[in-house]
């Protein structure tokens, strides 16, 4: 099969791992670390936005956002991501990949300092204009999906494809981990400067003037890893198989590819009129595609679809299951800003000891076990533990027992990031033919991140107390913690099963996965090639 793919791709599939892989990894991450940072930074400090401007007086409790509000500031990022993914991911496929990827960057930057500065007269629109910028930071946030995970999958050789592609993705872990630790770091320093008593000793000064500004430039902080990478996406070469099979300039992709790996790779001029006298091949609305590749979409998209339920509801509301659990005291027994301090250093805790370390677990064993074997394994074990904390619930809540509790949320974690959180990224950036990969992995995404939108908006209502007097304030009862933990693990096992519909992609080359090469059948799914120039194929 080499023999017949142009010499260009069989390189990068070959290479050794180098430093290129490394600078690429780091490019394509910062852009993963920016995104966690800015999506879930913002769960750190929504509590904060309540006791600011949505203050009562004689107030029992502090103030907090009412219901629309919450999910509207919570949530509007992912439908900007969503809008974003399908795009981006769209323009991916028609313009390149390099063209595009410094816009959704650009985009980033602007918007994680334009949210930082929200304006406005009134609580109203202050939250109007925040959510309206968080919109369009999750637009870029979205494109850097698509692009990331097909720039590294197509930069990346056969051998190591998984584990680089993943640990573009396991960098959304320290964004994660970077925004707790310096929502403590400041929420500290805020501490030390402005002293505040609590709430219940005196509702109007435990929330200090400054607090408004914590709240601001934890968001701003977003900007910065995004605009210090900015340079060298623009320096990277547009990826050889987009130039080649997409573009059909395998001249110009053997000259960016031989800087690259520092080796000469030959043009082939006559393999290069092949390629240019080719029709491009099928479509993504197709009847083709949908033989070949249908069975294949349904499986990225519906398991991604599954997983971020899950993992976003679980995600989202970390604060309100460690406010159960006693993790974080009563509102009212602190001030603002140690509220800050409270729930990001619960987040960080859970970072450190099972997000972080479920990602880079799937970065060392994907490309021994496979993508089909961890995702399997994830969706098993994140069942398991979410049947374990649901059904025995009355029993965690017990003080004595809140260690045990925190373990295994911590396990649901960690096998949710070692498992199907990262293989559903890296998939669909492996199985599709490369005209049409951005744009199938940026539905695959969108599919993920309508998960994501039915898991943070349905779980705030479905998780309240099914006692109105006790569901917090402003929301209708819902079915308690205990039954959204079974729901979330019914959706686990769903997801288990629609993983048998993705098909395994260690070891192959991009384009054994595609049928690119008219000598190759994918997984038997492509008719025996016997008609010559069927497709862009990159044919001898």
């Amino acid at each position: 099969m080499a023999g017949e793919q142009l010499q260009v791709l069989n390189a990068l599939d070959v290479a050794k791992t180098q430093w290129y892989h490394f600078t690429a990894i780091i490019i394509a991450g910062m852009g993963f670390f920016t995104d966690a940072y800015d999506l879930f930074c913002i769960s750190l400090v929504t509590k904060l936005l309540g006791r600011i401007y949505y203050h009562v007086d004689g107030m029992e409790k502090p103030g907090s956002l009412p219901p629309n509000v919450s999910a509207a500031v919570n949530g509007v990022a992912f439908c900007g991501t969503l809008a974003g993914q399908l795009f981006f991911g769209w323009l991916g496929d028609k313009l390149g990949r390099k063209k595009v990827y410094g816009m959704t960057l650009m985009l980033m930057v602007i918007c994680s300092v334009a949210s930082g500065l929200s304006f406005g007269h009134t609580p109203k629109s202050v939250m109007a204009t925040l959510c309206f910028f968080r919109f369009w930071l999750g637009f870029g946030i979205g494109g850097d999906y698509p692009l990331s995970a097909t720039i590294m999958s197509e930069y990346a050789n056969k051998k190591t494809r998984g584990a680089f592609i993943a640990a573009v993705f396991a960098m959304q872990g320290f964004g994660i981990l970077a925004g707790g630790i310096f929502a403590i770091i400041l929420s500290s320093s805020f501490n030390a400067m402005f002293e505040a008593p609590s709430y219940e000793v005196d509702a109007l000064r435990s929330t200090v003037p400054q607090a408004d500004y914590v709240w601001r430039i934890i968001l701003m902080v977003g900007a910065l890893p995004a605009a210090l990478t900015y340079y060298w996406r623009m320096k990277m070469p547009e990826t050889a198989r987009y130039t080649a099979l997409v573009a059909k300039n395998a001249k110009r992709a053997a000259s960016d590819m031989s800087k690259v790996l520092q080796m000469d790779i030959e043009a082939e001029p006559q393999k290069i009129e092949q390629i240019k006298e080719q029709k491009s091949g099928f479509g993504l609305f197709t009847k083709e595609f949908a033989k070949r590749h249908g069975l294949h979409l349904l499986g990225t998209t519906s398991t991604w679809f599954l997983l971020d339920i899950a993992f976003y509801s679980q995600n989202l509301f970390q604060k309100d299951i460690f406010s159960a659990i006693g993790w974080i005291p009563s509102a009212k027994s602190m001030n603002a800003i140690d509220e800050v301090y409270r729930i990001a250093r619960a987040q960080t805790l859970i970072a450190l000891c099972s997000t972080v370390p479920g990602y880079w677990f799937t970065v060392a064993f994907i490309d021994k076990m496979g993508r089909f074997a961890i995702q399997l394994m994830g969706f098993f074990f994140m069942t398991v533990f979410m049947f374990a904390l649901a059904i025995p619930y009355d029993h965690w809540t017990h003080k004595d027992n809140r260690i045990g509790f925190v373990i295994m949320y911590s396990l649901t974690f960690f096998f949710a990031n070692f498992g199907p959180n990262a293989t559903t990224f890296v998939v669909p950036a492996e199985i599709f033919p490369a005209r049409l990969r951005s744009t199938c992995h940026g539905i695959s995404a969108a599919s993920g991140k309508l998960g994501a939108i039915v898991g943070a908006f349905g779980f705030l209502y479905l998780a309240q107390n099914q006692d109105k007097a006790k569901a917090d304030a402003g929301y209708p009862a819902g079915i308690g913690v205990k039954n959204s933990l079974i729901v979330l693990g019914v959706v686990n096992a769903l997801g288990f099963l629609f993983t048998f519909l993705v098909p395994e992609s260690k070891g192959k080359s991009l384009e054994e996965m595609s049928g690119e090469n008219e000598d190759n059948e994918p997984q038997g799914e492509a008719e025996p090639p016997s008609s010559s120039g069927r497709r862009e194929a990159p044919v001898a």
